[in-house]
């Protein structure tokens, strides 16, 4: 084990954030699934669910800027417990609403509690690790994530059909303490920090000004953008690929995308670690042509072994194309501006997600589900490849403001 793996895992506060993290991501999904079933069964429309969708990821595009400067002006530690104990109050609330608008009022107001919490999360991790690598740390919590994201629908689904919404959305109340207690329990403390003398008054575009005055920040968004719209529009694909296309049942569906989950993992927490400082934004780039290369490959020969060998693949430069971008931010932006900056990222991200869930149902109707994988992966992977060609044309400018510190603050 090496010293700096070895020095985050004993980290009290850093497996607090790590588990907290997960735990999060979790509810998330825990709280979507019996959602979408509710509404859907309260209104069997397809439009009503699109707006539960809506109430629950536009918050993170449209607050992007407040809730970056919400981050940024309040130590971060206990804000994320009071976001926490919120949603455990909405959660609570959902669990017993039985009107389509007060079931998209609360969804509306868990969205901005996730935007919120997610931001800050991962504001703290540079103060939480205080001299160790970031970027290792940033695998960690990657795989956390992730963890979260499989059990979190599972969870959903079971608890739904076990005692309907209602129980689910009671767990899921629960969870939002776990992650109350467990961050109040963190040592460490994240406080604002006073801008430098004659810059500008703290503003909420702050975190969009500062991704994209740096050039590889910027480049990186546009890559991030671009690729995550595609490969987002390409889900709804993948059921009807597998199923219709391959004439591969059930089973063979939740195989492909176990083996795009264990790529992610490997990707995040092996591979990830081994990038040279200098050379983030060329993996960040080279995995997302990875990661859609994955999916358009799949659509050319159909075997169903060469797809889960595509999809493997695929989710190795998904797991480190997340680390990559990430530990980007951390690296180029100064430590005060870490809430507005991923707030900032968050809503671009999210941005992407929305735009893809109505482009998703209109290519797989216009084009079919084999051409959507070839068109949504090709796309996403030469967005991949001309942010490499981009950039060494944008890699001489050095980051515009100090680089960040690491000790704990």
């Amino acid at each position: 084990m090496s010293p700096s793996r070895e020095s985050l895992l004993r980290n009290h506060d850093f497996r607090l954030l790590a588990g907290s993290i997960g735990i999060s991501a979790l509810g998330d999904w825990l709280a979507a699934i019996p959602l979408i079933l509710l509404v859907e069964r309260m209104t069997d429309s397809g439009l009503a669910v699109s707006a539960l969708l809506i109430c629950l990821w536009a918050p993170s595009v449209l607050l992007a800027g407040h809730v970056g400067l919400l981050v940024d002006r309040f130590e971060t530690t206990r804000l994320l417990a009071v976001v926490a104990s919120a949603q455990a109050v909405v959660a609570t609330g959902l669990a017993f609403a039985d009107d389509l608008w007060l079931v998209l009022l609360l969804t509306g107001l868990l969205g901005v509690g996730f935007a919120v919490s997610q931001s800050a999360e991962f504001a703290l991790v540079p103060a939480v690790i205080g001299t160790g690598s970031v970027q290792q740390a940033n695998g960690y919590v990657e795989t956390s994530r992730y963890a979260g994201f499989v059990l979190g629908p599972l969870a959903g689904g079971v608890l739904a059909g076990a005692g309907g919404t209602s129980l689910a959305m009671l767990v899921n109340a629960a969870s939002f303490v776990v992650v109350a207690i467990a961050v109040l329990s963190l040592r460490t403390r994240r406080r604002p920090e006073a801008a430098p003398e004659g810059e500008d008054a703290v503003r909420a575009r702050d975190g969009v000004v500062q991704l994209f005055r740096d050039r590889v920040l910027g480049t990186a968004m546009v890559v991030a953008f671009v690729s995550l719209l595609f490969m987002s529009a390409s889900i709804p694909a993948d059921v009807f690929f597998v199923k219709d296309v391959l004439d591969v049942g059930d089973s063979g569906f939740g195989l492909v995308y176990a083996c795009w989950t264990v790529g992610m993992v490997l990707g995040a927490l092996v591979l990830s670690k081994r990038v040279p400082v200098g050379a983030l934004a060329v993996a960040a780039f080279a995995a997302v042509a990875v990661q859609g290369a994955g999916k358009a490959l799949a659509s050319l020969w159909l075997v169903f072994g060469f797809m889960l060998v595509c999809y493997f693949v695929g989710g190795v430069g998904h797991g480190v194309k997340n680390v990559m971008f990430r530990t980007l931010i951390h690296e180029r932006v100064p430590p005060r501006l870490h809430g507005r900056a991923f707030a900032a990222y968050n809503g671009i991200r999210n941005g992407a997600e929305l735009g893809a869930l109505a482009a998703g149902g209109i290519l797989v109707a216009t084009l079919g589900a084999r051409w959507t994988l070839l068109v949504a992966g090709g796309v996403s992977a030469l967005a991949g490849l001309l942010g490499l060609a981009a950039l060494p044309r944008v890699a001489g400018r050095e980051p515009v403001e100090e680089p960040p510190a690491t000790a704990p603050v």
